[in-house]
């Protein structure tokens, strides 16, 4: 983008580096046994992705949002899996607690997470509450110097390895009681439930957490009591932004990989990217990749210059990942369809980057509930 800075160009430069030499030679084989390198984590806090939002004072590198999407974009190229776990702990975790906890909070648990010794996640979404987020029945009481949390939550991106998770319970009557707990994997109550198999982001775990009678100490409250729902909306604000990122690597990568098919392969005596009709879906996809780009880093940039309020972010955030979504989806199949035969197979990453593409239709937030957001702003609802 013509606005990135030196810093800018200097994070996708090390992130790209990292993406190809790192975690290139291993993706196949974790996609294949929906395995997880927790190594990842330490070398990526090396390079000082993991605070990428994060004020300087508590360890973070304060770049914003535009780098935090940056680094997305060059893992999801590569490795969307991995992308989408760095998503759930920087953007999910970290960001959370860093703009949300208390001094206290943060000193204990950033360090650690900006590190790499610790893997974060948020859990919001229950077996029973998905886009309904408000219908979620986890459940929290106070009982002298701790909360007992009770509750199952679902489809947590980093379940199962995770060492400390941003949790939302219900703490009232009122369907807005919604409060914040910081719950670290060895508090009493607290277990790791199954851990769920993919069609896609397969290197990338995905689980239940279970509380039952969880003791979570008073002070990991996050906030006040049914404070939470603002932080919460928030937050998903930056995670649609941010998210688009993984949505531009896959169909960049899918494009690159196209065009690099395409110039090899000959059919009736000359290479296919010869073809009007192979040339159409290349350079469609070039397009709507380009297109895409500019559509969120544009809200990257408005982020970070805060020139967006509540209301306005949530319908960018909304809009920008809608069309990301549904491109990194398209340029992906075509992508196969390019490859023919070939496309279909495990041979090539394209069959992957479909599979991983579709979960950005579906994850912070489905295409059908983004554009109920869209038309409640746009209705004047």
């Amino acid at each position: 983008m013509w606005f990135f800075t030196d810093e800018h160009k200097l994070v996708r430069q090390s992130t790209e580096e990292f993406a190809q030499s790192v975690l290139a030679p291993k993706i196949d084989h974790l996609d294949e046994t929906e395995g997880f390198d927790r190594d990842y984590f330490r070398q990526m806090a090396e390079l000082g992705l993991l605070g990428i939002t994060v004020p300087e004072e508590y360890g973070g590198t304060d770049m914003g949002c535009v780098a935090a999407t940056i680094t997305m974009e060059e893992l999801g190229a590569v490795d969307a899996s991995t992308a989408l776990s760095y998503l759930a702990h920087t953007i999910l975790f970290v960001n959370n607690l860093a703009t949300n906890g208390s001094d206290a909070q943060k000193k204990r648990y950033l360090p650690k997470s900006i590190s790499g010794e610790w893997i974060g996640g948020m859990a919001m979404t229950e077996p029973g509450a998905g886009s309904d987020a408000l219908a979620m029945r986890a459940n929290a009481v106070r009982r002298g110097d701790r909360y007992i949390l009770n509750g199952t939550k679902m489809f947590i991106t980093n379940a199962v390895m995770g060492d400390v998770f941003y949790v939302y319970a219900r703490t009232g009557e009122g369907k807005k009681d919604i409060s914040t707990f910081i719950v670290e994997k060895d508090f009493p109550g607290f277990r790791m439930g199954r851990k769920l198999k993919k069609m896609g982001m397969r290197a990338s775990p995905t689980g239940e957490l279970i509380f039952e009678n969880c003791e979570v100490p008073a002070e990991n409250l996050v906030g006040r009591e049914g404070d939470s729902l603002k932080h919460m909306l928030k937050n998903l604000d930056i995670e649609r932004i941010t998210i688009s990122g993984i949505s531009l690597g896959i169909a960049r990568a899918s494009v690159q990989a196209a065009v690099k098919y395409a110039k090899e392969r000959t059919q009736f005596g000359k290479p296919i990217a010869e073809f009007q009709m192979i040339q159409r879906m290349i350079v469609d996809g070039l397009a709507a990749y380009e297109a895409s780009a500019a559509y969120v880093y544009n809200a990257a940039k408005m982020w970070d210059e805060g020139r967006l309020d509540a209301r306005g972010s949530r319908g960018l955030g909304a809009k920008v990942k809608l069309v990301s979504a549904r491109m990194a989806t398209k340029v992906a199949l075509d992508a196969i369809q390019v490859l023919g035969g070939y496309g279909y197979t495990k041979e090539f990453p394209v069959e992957r980057y479909m599979r991983d593409a579709k979960l950005m239709e579906i994850g912070a937030g489905t295409n059908e509930m983004l554009r109920v957001i869209v038309a409640r702003e746009l209705f004047g609802d």
